[in-house]
């Protein structure tokens, strides 16, 4: 069933719609997408797409309906118990893959990635791209649209005074939001927006009062941390414009600059009013001042831009700080609608992308399209059992996982390469944002079972970018062809190697290779020493050594045996910075000798370590677990330590100096017990964090979403297995919480059409697993191997109350 806000069903289009989404289901779109029905035609029809309709909802809901966009949508720092704050998404309009996030923006400056954060009482204007779940001040939020009345203000306005500015209050109780489709009421224009999306463009209808100048304005500057550099707009006929907007590092945006962002948008505009009232503003700057995040937040920045000038009616202008506004008068509750298409890579890509997919100007058919696109693609994996809630945080988690790596090519197949160049091809999408630090861990392990072909198109773009701009490295933390250098690490590798090791070789392989043999060579690398000495130096040594061994077994892999004994002997790197006197991995200088031991010992923030603590960071050897269990002690030392680590953790799972959810190296942690022989602890830990650092709710992420990491990691978990060292083929067990959970494979990459794991007994507190069988045999292992589960079949668990010390201990 559809979930409409109150004032939907009243509308002169709901039958239609209705009818629509029957026919949906039963499999006829293609035979009414062009069909033009009156409003009593719809009657007519709608009787029996009403009676057949209620018997589909009696089966349940659509999966899309199951999807919560609120869910992290908040970047509170007193909630999270740390700067970095909660979950950070967005709560607008995405399509899977999609270029385009049609997203409500209340905030331009600070530590807010998505450019939204819901506690914030106004907002500045609905934007056509964001980054979902990230830090480091965010980038994107261009194309900022607000539908306004009354006088013309060219400057946002400040959060405590919007009506200096164009900003607005807005009606908390009004904001609605899944999947396809938001709404909220601005108070003070008391203006009703609206929103959907489609793969490259957005569509946004805005419902007036009754005013004599009534507008729509779009500050073509605008980007989250930021400010674009240069931009121009031209009127194509009395309907459309079209422009673009520069944004490089001078501008702010990603790292305030530091991530090297460097990409311009292209757009394509269709207003459904004619242009008859329009023109553009601009502002200028006093000689020296900058663009980034601390000059577009000050006072100098704010006045230059309210005494901007006005130009009424020109053909086209080009600028460094414009906005464009077309003005009408409207009736009480007159609907103007604005579709919008953008590109990366030119004026005639936008109108391509308009005209593929932006021709229409129904606004609950595009809804509808943005609702079956995500039916599809959250229908790769089908759950039952769990409670209703449980199934909203399992969806909305499929839901992030499938925002990132965007499509970043026009339909046209042209894309942007690293070179700067226009590059055209069909033979994979051409895909960017790549948070490779937190993603390698479970966002890709679930992707190469649920969506291979996109892990494939992004070594793909992996490989083209390296060759294309020359430098024959992978980065780690890619953003538009811009190699930031965010975080540490080699992750791209970690990826690349997973996929091969699980089928997944549609690339140039032995390209591939090389330019993964010359990244860990040049980053990371001190073959002087064979660690990373002080700074980062025990994240940098552990995380280096772990990609390194990923090389090695690539190479053996390829039997390519002399580069496989220097990679796997660099991968015990950790070896080296391993104090015995201390009992853990401690900061080791360039000269060999020991840094200072902080006063907290291992529970020491920042101690050698990226974001955590030695505690948290030292458990990162996931390719030689024995080895690590060996020099900390022994295993009854180490699970007794391990033990300790869970024990002393917050039951809600915020930023903490143990188990720390709410960010990334511990993600592989909970599954350290099965290698320690203690199955029933990984079962049972599990099941806790997806109780508790998981909800329903705003604060329903415990930490940041980092581009689909938080969300995949409760997937696998919650389907019963997660790897515990990518580029093995292996899968650690656990309990699952739902009932059954039922994976779709990809037939050219796996020789079974699904896999199922069910369960018997299952209870919010029956998290033991009993026995297991695997397509009917008996199972006493608590791993599970890659070609197992895309060989298709059906895994069993019995679950109990009690642990069963003797299922699965290796």
């Amino acid at each position: 069933m559809f979930v409409f806000d109150e004032n939907f069903g009243q509308r002169q289009g709901f039958l239609f719609v209705l009818l629509y989404a029957e026919l949906y289901y039963l499999n006829i779109i293609q035979n009414i997408m062009e069909i033009k029905l009156n409003l009593k035609q719809a009657g007519v029809l709608a009787i029996a797409a009403t009676a057949a309709l209620s018997v589909q909802a009696r089966g349940g809901k659509r999966l899309s309906e199951y999807v919560n966009p609120f869910i992290g949508a908040t970047t509170n720092t007193q909630m999270a118990k740390a700067e970095h704050g909660l979950g950070k998404t967005f709560p607008g309009v995405a399509t899977p893959w999609g270029m385009t996030q049609v997203s409500p923006n209340t905030i331009t400056g600070g530590d807010n990635g998505s450019g939204y954060s819901y506690e914030h009482t106004t907002i500045e204007g609905f934007a056509l791209t964001q980054m979902s779940g990230i830090g480091w001040y965010g980038d994107l939020g261009n194309y900022l649209v607000m539908p306004t009345t009354g006088p013309l203000h060219t400057y946002r306005g400040e959060a405590e005074r919007p009506e200096e500015g164009y900003r607005s209050r807005y009606d908390k109780e009004s904001e609605t939001a899944r999947a396809g489709y938001y709404a909220v009421r601005l108070t003070d224009y008391d203006i009703r927006a609206e929103l959907t999306a489609t793969p490259h463009g957005g569509v946004m209808r805005f419902t007036y009062p009754e005013n004599e100048c009534s507008r729509i304005q779009i500050d073509l500057a605008r980007r989250v941390g930021g400010t674009s550099v240069r931009q121009y707009v031209e009127c194509v006929d009395d309907y459309a414009i079209r422009g673009w907007m520069r944004c490089t590092p001078d501008g702010g945006g990603w790292g305030n600059g530091g991530g090297k962002a460097d990409y311009t948008v292209y757009f394509y505009t269709r207003f459904s009013k004619p242009l008859e009232r329009y023109g553009v503003w601009s502002a200028e700057f006093p000689e020296g001042m900058g663009r980034k995040l601390e000059n577009v937040t000050s006072p100098e920045f704010a006045e230059a831009v309210r005494r901007a000038k006005v130009t009424e009616r020109p053909d086209r202008m080009e600028g460094d700080h414009l906005g464009f506004y077309t003005e009408f008068p409207t009736r009480e509750g007159e609907q103007v609608l604005m579709r919008t298409a953008i590109s990366f890579v030119s004026l005639e890509g936008a109108e391509a992308n308009f005209k593929a997919e932006l021709k229409g100007k129904d606004f609950e058919r595009y809804c509808e399209k943005a609702a079956a696109l995500w039916d599809e693609a959250l229908s790769k994996i089908k759950i039952s059992g769990g409670t209703e809630d449980e199934r909203t945080i399992f969806y909305t988690s499929l839901y992030h996982t499938m925002i990132d790596p965007r499509d970043y090519r026009d339909v046209t197949g042209e894309y942007v390469g690293g070179d700067r160049k226009v590059h055209k091809t069909d033979a994979f999408k051409k895909r960017t944002v790549f948070s490779g630090w937190d993603v390698f861990r479970s966002q890709f392990p679930l992707q190469n079972l649920i969506n291979p072909e996109v892990v494939n198109d992004m070594i793909n773009s992996f490989v083209t970018l390296a060759e294309e701009n020359g430098t024959g490295v992978y980065e780690r933390w890619e953003f538009l062809n811009a190699y930031s250098g965010c975080m540490l690490g080699n992750p791209a590798i970690a990826v690349i190697v997973d996929a091969y090791m699980k089928g997944i070789r549609g690339y140039d392989v032995e390209k591939a290779y090389r330019f993964a043999r010359q990244t860990a060579d040049r980053i990371g690398h001190h073959p002087e020493l064979g660690y990373s000495p002080g700074g980062s130096g025990i994240s940098e040594t552990l995380e280096y050594g772990y990609f390194d061994w990923c090389v090695g077994e690539w190479a053996e892999a390829l039997d390519k045996t002399e580069d496989a004994g220097i990679y796997h002997r660099r991968g015990q790197a950790y070896r080296k910075i391993f104090d015995k006197e201390k009992g853990w991995f401690r900061v080791r200088n360039a000269d060999g000798s020991w840094a200072d031991w902080p006063e907290k010992g291992r529970l020491q923030e920042w101690y050698g370590c990226m974001e955590c603590n030695p505690y948290q960071q030292g458990w990162f050897v996931p390719h030689d677990v024995s080895g690590m269990v060996e020099i900390m002690g022994g295993r009854d030392k180490v699970l007794a330590d391990l033990e300790s680590f869970f024990e002393n953790t917050p039951r809600e799972f915020y930023w903490n100096p143990y188990y720390n959810h709410a960010n990334e190296p511990v993600h592989h942690v909970p599954f350290l017990f099965n290698r320690l022989g203690a199955p029933w602890l990984t079962q049972y830990w599990t099941r806790v964090i997806c109780a508790d650092a998981y909800k329903n709710s705003l604060a329903g992420l415990c930490g940041n979403e980092d581009v689909g990491q938080m969300s995949a990691w409760y997937i696998l978990a919650s389907a019963g297995f997660h790897p515990l060292c990518p580029g093995e083929t292996r899968y650690e067990l656990t309990a699952p919480v739902f009932d059954r959970v039922e994976i779709a494979l990809d037939r050219r990459y796996a020789k079974g059409r699904k896999f199922v794991v069910t369960t018997e007994g299952n209870a919010p507190d029956a998290c033991y697993i009993q026995s297991a069988t695997l397509n009917g045999k008996p199972y006493n292992r608590c791993y599970i191997d890659h070609e197992d589960i895309v060989r298709g079949g059906e895994l069993h668990f019995v679950l109990g109350r009690t642990p069963n010390k003797q299922w699965g201990v290796e």
